[in-house]
């Protein structure tokens, strides 16, 4: 009997542990079906009396000092506390109705303040802007309070909004959506833009906060933009139409480009991104789409004719931003083309300068395609057009001239006319040789710097080398030649055990591969003895040769890289799809201080722009701190730059006189004018 007891005391105390009991008939009969009683759970205990208000009281008086800036006398985390105790006791609906009223009072009794009339615009939108700014602070510290309110009951209520949306939205109904106060507000906003745009200083801080307000409300669209794009389509279909009697086109197009960079800050500094678009359509519209025609007709003709690359870089910039804009200036680019080209080839006094004439012109206009309409194929195609148009304008003699000319010229300078009489020369000559020579005359001044570098040529080569400069010489005195090994590349006739190929190699590989016709193998100390190539350029031929894709040697012992001792072989057993084919030189690795270098030379180069850039937004800004500008800097350049760099640009520039340190905030600067 104890093993049963003790089974039965047990399991007793785990039902007892659990809130479970057994009933006596499962006590008396232990095969029977178990049947368990849950318990109830103990009652909640009831408030005290009185604690509903007593507590509502103490948040009442909480309320009221945070909104009038008075210190608060309970402790916040008791009070938090006190509204988790009211929401567990069901009292959720009433708390969240009185929070409501008592925010509702004190946003209706804040109108009282903008009737003043004595208020003129800029302390009327401070009064506004400081009202928003409290009642910011203070619906975050009610909130903080009633956080508990707000996740619980509001939360799993979704008709009604939050207690930070409640607050907006009595800000809106009792503050900005009265009639004065709107109105008021709208205008002082549009006459502080208007005051900018006409270039005086205006608190863009304030503008800023008062269009964020508008944004948080839900009023921003319907109440500001829609004013706001109606204001600056007004003032720029004025200014144009102004602008366009007052200044040449040259200015003009700067003074829009300068209108587009201020309405785009305008957007980044303090307009709702969405504003962004249809303001810029604006500008675009009344500036540029409204004079297209009248701005190409007016200095179109001035700007080519005296070749000013910057500002035709703009007009097409700006005339690539609007619908149509570079098809109107695509035709008159193809009518100044023809006009020119015509007043060159009709008129017979100009046809001892007429091919000069032409040249310099194909290179002027090909020279503005590159640069100013960004190689742009539609204004490639209307210039070959138009100058075959013109061309044709006068049958024969064009094309005489310019036929003349090319004679001239190829005698004076290439060099197809030079090797037609060396190959007669060579032609002559007793014994020619087996090798075909053929020689690139590179003018010392047009091209880059080569170091001489002196290798063993086979004797057929040095006899062909001594023919042409004998000849060249003779035909020009004064002239000195150095041949550039570096440089030259050969064909060389292959034959291997089952068929014969073409290998295009360089001077260095043919003096390499050369050597096989006199032995089957060699190491490489024979090699670089008997080409005199210099040691870490012949192993790099070496590894071409023997170590690529087109391994036309072998190597002993197998590997990628050529140490000394390494031996070579002729590979007979090579087989290729090609029939010519070209083995590529192993470029070298670049070392880390030519890494270096070429990152500061880089850089050398980049500084002038970073220096334009910081030079155009503090003019522009004429303030700014120093995270502000690097900002913008970032949003500018089209280059990775560190800031350690943009740091040394701004100090050089501040040691320059072109901008200064504020006196009283080392991270603030200005613009030197």
């Amino acid at each position: 009997m104890e093993p049963e007891t003790q089974r039965k005391a047990n399991f007793s105390a785990l039902a007892h542990t659990n809130g479970l009991t057994k009933s006596s008939a499962l006590a008396s009969k232990p095969t029977a079906s178990k049947k368990l009683i849950i318990k109830n759970f103990k009652e909640k205990p009831k408030l005290p009396d009185n604690y509903t208000q007593d507590t509502w009281q103490k948040l009442h008086e909480a309320v009221k000092a945070i909104e009038s800036s008075t210190s608060i006398k309970y402790n916040l985390e008791e009070l938090y506390q006190a509204v988790e105790n009211l929401c567990s006791y069901k009292v959720s609906h009433t708390l969240y109705k009185q929070l409501r009223q008592v925010c509702e009072e004190h946003m209706k009794a804040q109108i009282n303040q903008f009737r003043e009339e004595s208020l003129d615009s800029c302390l009327f939108l401070k009064k506004v802007n400081l009202c928003w700014k409290d009642h910011c602070r203070q619906m975050i510290m009610i909130r903080s309070i009633f956080l508990f309110l707000d996740r619980t009951y509001v939360l799993q209520n979704s008709l009604l909004p939050s207690i930070w949306d409640m607050g907006l939205e009595l800000f809106r109904c009792h503050v900005i959506s009265d009639k004065l106060v709107q109105t008021k507000t709208i205008d002082g906003i549009l006459l502080l833009i208007e005051k900018e745009r006409s270039g005086e200083a205006v608190d863009r801080s304030l503008l800023r906060s008062l269009l964020g307000m508008l944004s948080d409300l839900q009023m921003y669209k319907d109440s500001f933009e829609a004013r706001f794009l109606e204001d600056t389509n007004s003032l720029y279909a004025s200014e144009g139409q102004r602008l366009m009697q007052e200044r040449e086109v040259p200015e003009y197009l700067h003074h829009v480009n300068r209108r587009l960079e201020e309405e785009s800050d305008r957007v980044i500094t303090y307009l709702d991104h969405g504003t962004h678009k249809p303001l810029i359509a604006c500008v675009e519209k009344q500036l540029l789409g409204e004079h297209l025609a009248a701005i190409l007709q007016k200095g179109l003709k001035n700007m080519l004719d005296e070749n000013r690359i910057s500002d035709m870089t703009l007009m097409y910039q700006l005339y690539s931003r609007v619908r149509g804009g570079q098809l109107i200036l695509l035709q008159h680019w193809g009518e100044y083309i023809k006009n020119f080209g015509s007043s060159i080839v009709v008129n017979p006094e100009k046809d001892k300068e007429m091919v000069q004439e032409l040249l310099d012109f194909k290179d002027k206009v090909d020279h503005i395609i590159d640069v100013c309409f960004q190689k742009n194929e539609k204004f490639v195609n209307v210039m070959k057009e138009s100058f075959e148009t013109f061309i044709n304008r006068r049958a024969n003699k064009p094309a005489e001239l310019i036929g003349i000319w090319e004679c001239l010229y190829l005698q004076k300078y290439k060099l197809s006319i030079v090797f037609n009489a060396y190959c007669l020369h060579i032609q002559s000559h007793s014994d020619p040789g087996s090798i075909e020579l053929t020689v690139n005359i590179l003018t010392m001044g047009y091209w880059p710097t080569y170091t001489p570098v002196d290798v063993h040529l086979p004797a057929e080569m040095v006899k062909l080398q001594e023919i042409f400069k004998t000849f060249y010489l003779g035909k020009h005195s004064g002239r000195r030649l150095q041949w550039q090994s570096t440089l030259g590349h050969a064909v060389l006739k292959a034959e291997f055990k089952d068929e014969k190929k073409e290998l295009q190699v360089s001077l260095f590989q043919t003096l390499v591969l050369l050597m096989f016709n006199e032995g089957n193998e060699f190491s490489f100390e024979d090699i670089k003895m008997a080409t005199g190539i210099e040691d870490s350029e012949l192993r790099r031929t070496l590894q071409s040769l023997a170590c690529g894709k087109a391994r036309v040697l072998n190597k002993l012992p197998k590997s990628k890289d050529v140490e000394d001792g390494d031996k070579f072989s002729f590979n007979t057993d090579f087989k290729h799809k090609l029939y010519r084919i070209k083995i590529n030189q192993i470029q070298m690795k670049e070392t880390v201080e030519e890494q270096v270098n070429t990152t500061e030379r880089v850089f050398q180069d980049r500084q002038y722009q970073i220096d334009a850039a910081i030079v155009r937004i503090m003019k522009m800004r004429k303030t700014l701190t120093h995270n502000l500008l690097v900002s913008e800097l970032y949003n500018q350049l089209k280059f990775p730059v560190k800031p350690g760099d943009l740091k040394k640009r701004i100090e050089s520039l501040i040691d320059r006189d072109y901008m200064e340190r504020d006196k009283e905030d080392s991270k603030q600067y200005h613009y030197l004018a």
